[in-house]
């Protein structure tokens, strides 16, 4: 019942947003005397500010057009490369007419981003992204809102999510022959259990997994969002978090954790701080301080951009991850695309590299919770393995800003590059894949073997008129 009541109240303010900001536009109008006004300014700024408030966030885009490859402005070309019901994979398609830079281009490795499911959108690490495109071919994982999902495609559970990334990588793999993956936040503990139970049956693991501020073991250093999460019983989350999704919406009747109510939650973190921000807000538009307000915007479209998420996933991670602590436990058993249960076995692992990163003030995932997962993978040789805090960062400042491109990119782009030997990781499955992950990783190579035969043949024909031409002459 309180998501119809939240969509009605949305319905009723909308109209009022709009015309907030249609005020807003007239009183700032120099070309309109009321624009001129000695107040015009406070009242513009009070429209303006009504209307950022009262307003429906959609999903942002990411807008990467282009990038700087070596001193040279490379074209983004961002598509889908596979659909699922909950998710797509984005790929950053680079293109140069500059022979030297697609030479770079193409030597570059390839990078798997897992995107958090956590309220926010994969837009969230846009920052992430176009940094990371200077050095890397780049994919990520950009859910999908679960209301506009449609109760005809199924459920979608915590187990889902591993299944997925599973068949991202061999995906990647199969373009690439081998990747590197990168999780920030939430993903790290359905990435390492993805590539744990890759190891376990023999297949080939990425390159290397590169974790950021992640709850692989949330009992260390909890946080006011891990003690939320302990403190509470499953019962009570079930009962006071999730709702159906009202009938306006594709996946009417599918239960979800609604975007509102997470949003709720994350301003109710920090209530102070976004009172201020929105007064600074208020007064830089009356001082005309167009770069202040264009940060601000740009932030909030972001922040005030949040989704529904399944409710059988949301629940089973939160006993899985913060109540049960199943993959520290060791206890964890994952279902695979064909119904099987397989235990999640981070021991397991032994050919990928690990690099986990922390923030120094990150108050979402505590010190030393993702630092975990080196003891976790404990077969994996010293060499291979490194972990990182940052200074003075908070939980955002790890994967986008100023101290994600000065400080922790350099170590990440580093660290990629000394594990980056494709040949000598790849390595064949011994055990038998389930059907379904058997069938992506056929239709992958099907794909690449499609392009190199199709490459071969132009070569073959192009010689051919090349012979009857010099016999012509």
């Amino acid at each position: 019942m309180l998501y119809q009541i939240y969509e009605t109240q949305r319905s009723i303010m909308e109209p009022f947003a709009d015309l907030a900001h249609a005020a807003a536009k007239m009183y700032s109008n120099p070309l309109n005397p009321m624009g001129n006004s000695p107040l015009a300014q406070r009242v513009s700024a009070s429209y303006e500010l009504m209307h950022r408030l009262g307003k429906d966030y959609v999903k942002p885009e990411f807008g990467i057009r282009t990038v700087d490859v070596g001193g040279v402005d490379v074209a983004i070309h961002e598509r889908v490369e596979i659909d699922k019901p909950f998710c797509e994979l984005r790929r950053f398609k680079r293109f140069s007419d500059d022979t030297v830079t697609l030479n770079t281009i193409k030597k570059q490795p390839a990078v798997l981003i897992v995107a958090p499911l956590s309220g926010h959108y994969a837009t969230l690490l846009r920052d992430t992204v176009k940094t990371m495109l200077k050095d890397h071919k780049v994919y990520i994982t950009d859910w999908k809102n679960a209301r506009l999902v449609p109760l005809a495609d199924g459920e979608f559970h915590l187990d889902d999510y591993v299944n997925y990334v599973q068949e991202f990588i061999r995906h990647v793999q199969g373009v690439y022959g081998n990747c590197h993956v990168v999780s920030v936040c939430q993903p790290t503990v359905p990435v390492l259990a993805a590539v744990s139970l890759m190891a376990s049956r023999g297949e080939t693991t990425p390159l290397s997994m590169t974790m950021m501020g992640g709850p692989i073991d949330a009992r260390k250093s909890p946080t006011a969002v891990n003690n939320l999460a302990m403190n509470k019983s499953f019962e009570w989350f079930e009962n006071n978090v999730i709702y159906k999704v009202p009938s306006n919406f594709p996946g009417a009747g599918r239960r979800v954790y609604p975007g509102f109510l997470q949003h709720t939650g994350f301003v109710a973190m920090n209530p102070d701080r976004h009172a201020t921000s929105h007064y600074d807000y208020f007064k830089d538009l009356i001082k005309g301080d167009d770069v202040s307000t264009e940060a601000h915007r740009k932030f909030y479209d972001e922040y005030n951009a949040v989704l529904d998420m399944d409710a059988d996933y949301y629940l089973e991670t939160i006993k899985t991850v913060f109540q049960d602590y199943n993959l520290v436990h060791g206890t964890w058993n994952v279902k695979n695309p064909d119904g099987k249960p397989e235990l999640v076995r981070p021991q397991d692992i032994t050919t990928t590299s690990l690099l986990t990163v922390e923030g120094e003030l990150d108050d979402i995932s505590g010190s030393g919770q993702t630092a975990s997962a080196h003891g976790l993978c404990s077969n994996i040789k010293p060499n291979n393995r490194k972990h990182l805090e940052v200074p003075g960062a908070g939980h955002y400042g790890i994967f986008s800003g100023r101290r994600w491109r000065d400080v922790v990119y350099p170590e990440v782009v580093k660290f990629i590059l000394a594990h980056n030997d494709v040949s000598g990781k790849k390595k064949p499955a011994t055990k038998v894949v389930s059907k379904a992950a058997s069938k992506a990783t056929v239709k992958a190579v099907a794909k690449t073997t499609t392009k190199t035969a199709a490459k071969t043949t132009a070569k073959v024909a192009a010689k051919r008129t090349a012979k009857v031409a010099s016999a012509k002459k």
